[in-house]
C-alpha cells in the first residue's frame, strides 16, 4: 500500500506539480487541510512560493479522502473533481435540522418504529440514477455573491437552484434503529446530507447525516491517504 506523503517530495517535484492524498480529520475544514500542507511545505523547502488547492470540499464533520494538488497540478483540479465519490456513513431516524446533519440542532422528532430494513433497502433502490438535487442552506455554494450558509445564519429566505446529480450505487449496509448505515457512490455536486433530508422525507419519519466519510475518488482510496491527525 503506497502512502502519499511529502517527506519523499523534491523541490523538482513540486514544480512539476504533484498530488498528495489526505484523510480529512473530523472538524477540520477542507482548506484547513489545504494551509496545513503549504505550510509543511513551505518549511521544508524554505519558500512561499507554492500552490496549494484541493479538489473537492468535505464538510468539517465528515471525514477521508481530500486530493490535494500541488504547484501545476493545481491546473489538473476540476478533472480530479469531476471524479466519482464514494462515501460510507450513517443517516439518523425520526430527527430533521436544518443543516440536514449534526452542525444545528434538531428542529422536529418524528416516529420511525414501524420502518424495517427492507423499507430502507427498497427506498435506496429508488434513489440511483439520475435525479435532481437541491444543495442544502448550510453550503458553500455561491449566490449573488455570498455563500448560501451566510443567508442561512441570518435567517434569511434564498431562492436555491436545483442541479442534475447521479447516484450509481446506493446501499443499506446495516440498521439499528435509528441509525442506517449507507455506502453511496455518486456524481460531484452530489449532497449527502441532501440524500439523508429527503430519505427521511420519502419515509414519514425524518432524517439527518449524523456521521459521513469519504472512502474514494474515483480510482484514488483513502486506504493510501496521508493522516495528518
Amino acid at each position: 500500500m503506497v502512502k502519499y506523503n511529502i517527506d519523499s517530495f523534491s523541490f523538482d517535484d513540486i514544480n512539476k506539480g504533484k498530488i498528495i492524498l489526505v484523510d480529512k480529520p473530523i472538524n477540520w475544514t477542507s482548506f484547513d487541510v489545504v494551509k496545513f500542507i503549504r505550510k509543511s511545505l513551505q518549511l521544508k523547502f524554505k519558500t512561499k512560493k507554492i500552490k496549494v488547492g484541493h479538489a473537492g470540499t468535505l464538510d468539517p464533520l465528515a471525514t477521508g479522502l481530500l486530493i490535494i494538488c500541488i504547484g501545476k497540478q493545481t491546473k489538473n483540479i476540476s478533472e480530479y473533481q469531476d471524479l466519482a465519490k464514494t462515501y460510507i456513513g450513517k443517516f439518523k431516524l425520526g430527527e430533521t435540522t436544518l443543516s440536514y446533519d449534526a452542525e444545528t440542532d434538531v428542529i422536529e422528532k418524528f416516529k420511525y418504529e414501524h420502518i424495517t430494513i427492507n423499507d430502507l433497502k427498497e427506498l435506496a433502490n429508488e434513489f440511483i440514477g439520475n435525479s435532481m438535487q437541491k444543495p442544502p442552506i448550510y453550503s458553500a455554494i455561491k449566490k449573488n455573491g455570498k455563500r448560501l450558509y451566510d443567508y442561512a445564519r441570518k435567517n434569511k429566505e434564498v431562492e436555491i437552484d436545483e442541479r442534475e446529480i447521479h447516484i450509481h450505487n446506493f446501499e443499506i449496509l446495516d440498521f439499528i434503529s435509528p441509525y442506517i448505515k449507507f455506502k453511496i457512490e455518486c456524481s460531484k455536486g452530489t449532497y449527502i446530507r441532501t440524500i439523508a433530508n429527503d430519505f427521511g422525507k420519502r419515509l414519514s419519519s425524518g432524517s439527518y447525516l449524523y456521521e459521513l466519510r469519504r472512502t474514494k475518488i474515483g480510482a484514488f482510496s483513502v486506504l493510501n491517504a496521508l493522516d495528518i491527525k
